[in-house]
């Protein structure tokens, strides 16, 4: 059995056995490895693990937290809460539209027949024809060359960002763009580094330059250069999120910053989610040559977070040509979407200053506001709400997952819940 492996049954049975009461704080990452006299990795696998599972949650900007009795009591509460929401606007969950659910039923039905790959525990680093496809993926892409050996895939970004924690000996300081990076965040701090925001002089900066923010920003080429010339000087080690960069409708799509640097001090980071869905938790990042080395000597240490099956799957669907066609697809779909409920916006808010986003996948409404914040989910929206100054509300609306047959009807709904304002 692996020590994650026993770690999560040790964990388990105190909160089985309530000798961890609900609702209850976990040691942090740190604090576990140090208890239990395992790595910070081992811990970081045991919790993904146990909050997959449903016995922990992990809490913005506080740490991980026992579910096991709490999830059952607010279960219905919180579904009530959900259900009360009708046109959502925040979340930027997919549209059914958008993705040809019985193709990828067709592959992972491919998959589940090979089984003799099945009968075996997947690579630790990820399926090799998945990081083969990539490698060939990112470079014709994002110009990101590299081979597959410097390619790990993981279930989410958070998983992935344990693993290179973990690869990095000096702790040093690490730099987000801002306080919205919470998860990021947490996991740095949890292995001992020294968390800042927007700090020019940190050891590691980590940036996503096609989502710089929650409006969606593209960080301008000029950033891009003075950024990379700043590493190139100081050594510091980039962490590079593609978040969104096949989804830059507005023009010509930015190089990356590991295409600028030439694959050095940069890590690169991305995943399928906004590609094909939510649920296909998939990503990858591409290490250094010397972090892949050491990546590499340790392997032991690690685990495979990503199912097989899925991965085989895609792998197959990105060969086969299909995540070409999805990605020209959904730019076209969640363009015409956009520009569609702004028009809508526009007709019915004359008093309203409403923009589209950078990536053209959202849309800021600024608006006279003089109610309760909680009008919007009396009335079955949820919104992100950018600030509130003056008597102005800016808001960020994500129209990707509301159906468009439904436009008019959350128009109706904003109108009710702003009042008329004109």
């Amino acid at each position: 059995m692996k020590k994650y492996d026993e770690l999560y049954n040790t964990i388990k049975k105190e909160i089985t056995t309530e000798q961890l009461l609900p609702g209850a704080k976990l040691p942090s990452v740190r604090k576990a490895a140090a208890i239990y006299g395992v790595s910070r990795t081992t811990v970081q696998n045991a919790y993904f693990a146990l909050a997959a599972d449903g016995f922990i949650i992990s809490e913005p900007q506080s740490g991980y937290y026992n579910a096991y009795k709490k999830a059952k009591e607010t279960d219905k509460k919180q579904n009530n809460s959900k259900n009360n929401i009708l046109y959502d606007f925040k979340s930027g969950n997919a549209d059914k539209n958008s993705f040809e659910f019985n193709l990828w039923r067709r592959y992972m039905k491919n998959a589940l027949r090979q089984d003799k790959k099945l009968l075996s525990y997947g690579e630790v680093q990820g399926e090799y024809e998945l990081r083969d496809v990539l490698s060939d993926y990112i470079r014709e892409k994002r110009n990101v060359t590299s081979s597959p050996n410097r390619i790990v895939i993981g279930t989410g970004h958070q998983s992935l960002l344990g693993v290179l924690c973990s690869l990095i000996d000096e702790k040093g300081t690490v730099s987000f763009p801002d306080k919205s990076f919470i998860q990021g965040a947490s996991l740095f701090d949890d292995y001992g580094f020294e968390v800042k925001y927007r700090y020019k002089d940190a050891d590691i900066i980590y940036v996503s330059p096609s989502h710089m923010n929650k409006r969606g920003d593209v960080m301008p080429n000029k950033r891009r250069i003075e950024l990379v010339d700043y590493s190139s000087k100081n050594g510091s080690l980039i962490i590079e999120d593609d978040y969104e960069s096949d989804f830059q409708y507005s023009g010509t799509p930015a190089p990356s910053l590991h295409a600028l640097t030439g694959g050095e001090n940069v890590i690169y980071i991305s995943s399928f989610s906004n590609l094909l869905l939510p649920s296909i938790r998939i990503s990858f990042m591409v290490l250094t040559e010397e972090l892949a080395e050491k990546y590499e000597n340790e392997i032991y240490k690690y685990n495979q977070t990503a199912g097989k099956t899925e991965q085989i799957a895609l792998a197959q669907y990105i060969r086969d040509g299909h995540l070409k066609a999805q990605i020209r697809k959904t730019r076209r779909f969640y363009t015409a979407k956009t520009k569609a409920f702004s028009v809508l916006l526009a007709n019915e808010f004359k008093n309203a200053e409403i923009e589209i986003s950078e990536n053209a996948l959202k849309i800021i409404m600024s608006i006279p506001f003089n109610k309760s914040m909680d009008i919007f989910e009396k009335n079955g929206i949820s919104v992100l709400i950018e600030s509130y100054e003056n008597g102005i509300l800016k808001m960020i609306l994500n129209p990707s997952a509301v159906p468009q047959d439904m436009f008019y009807e959350a128009v109706k709904a904003l109108k009710s819940a702003l009042g008329n304002n004109e």
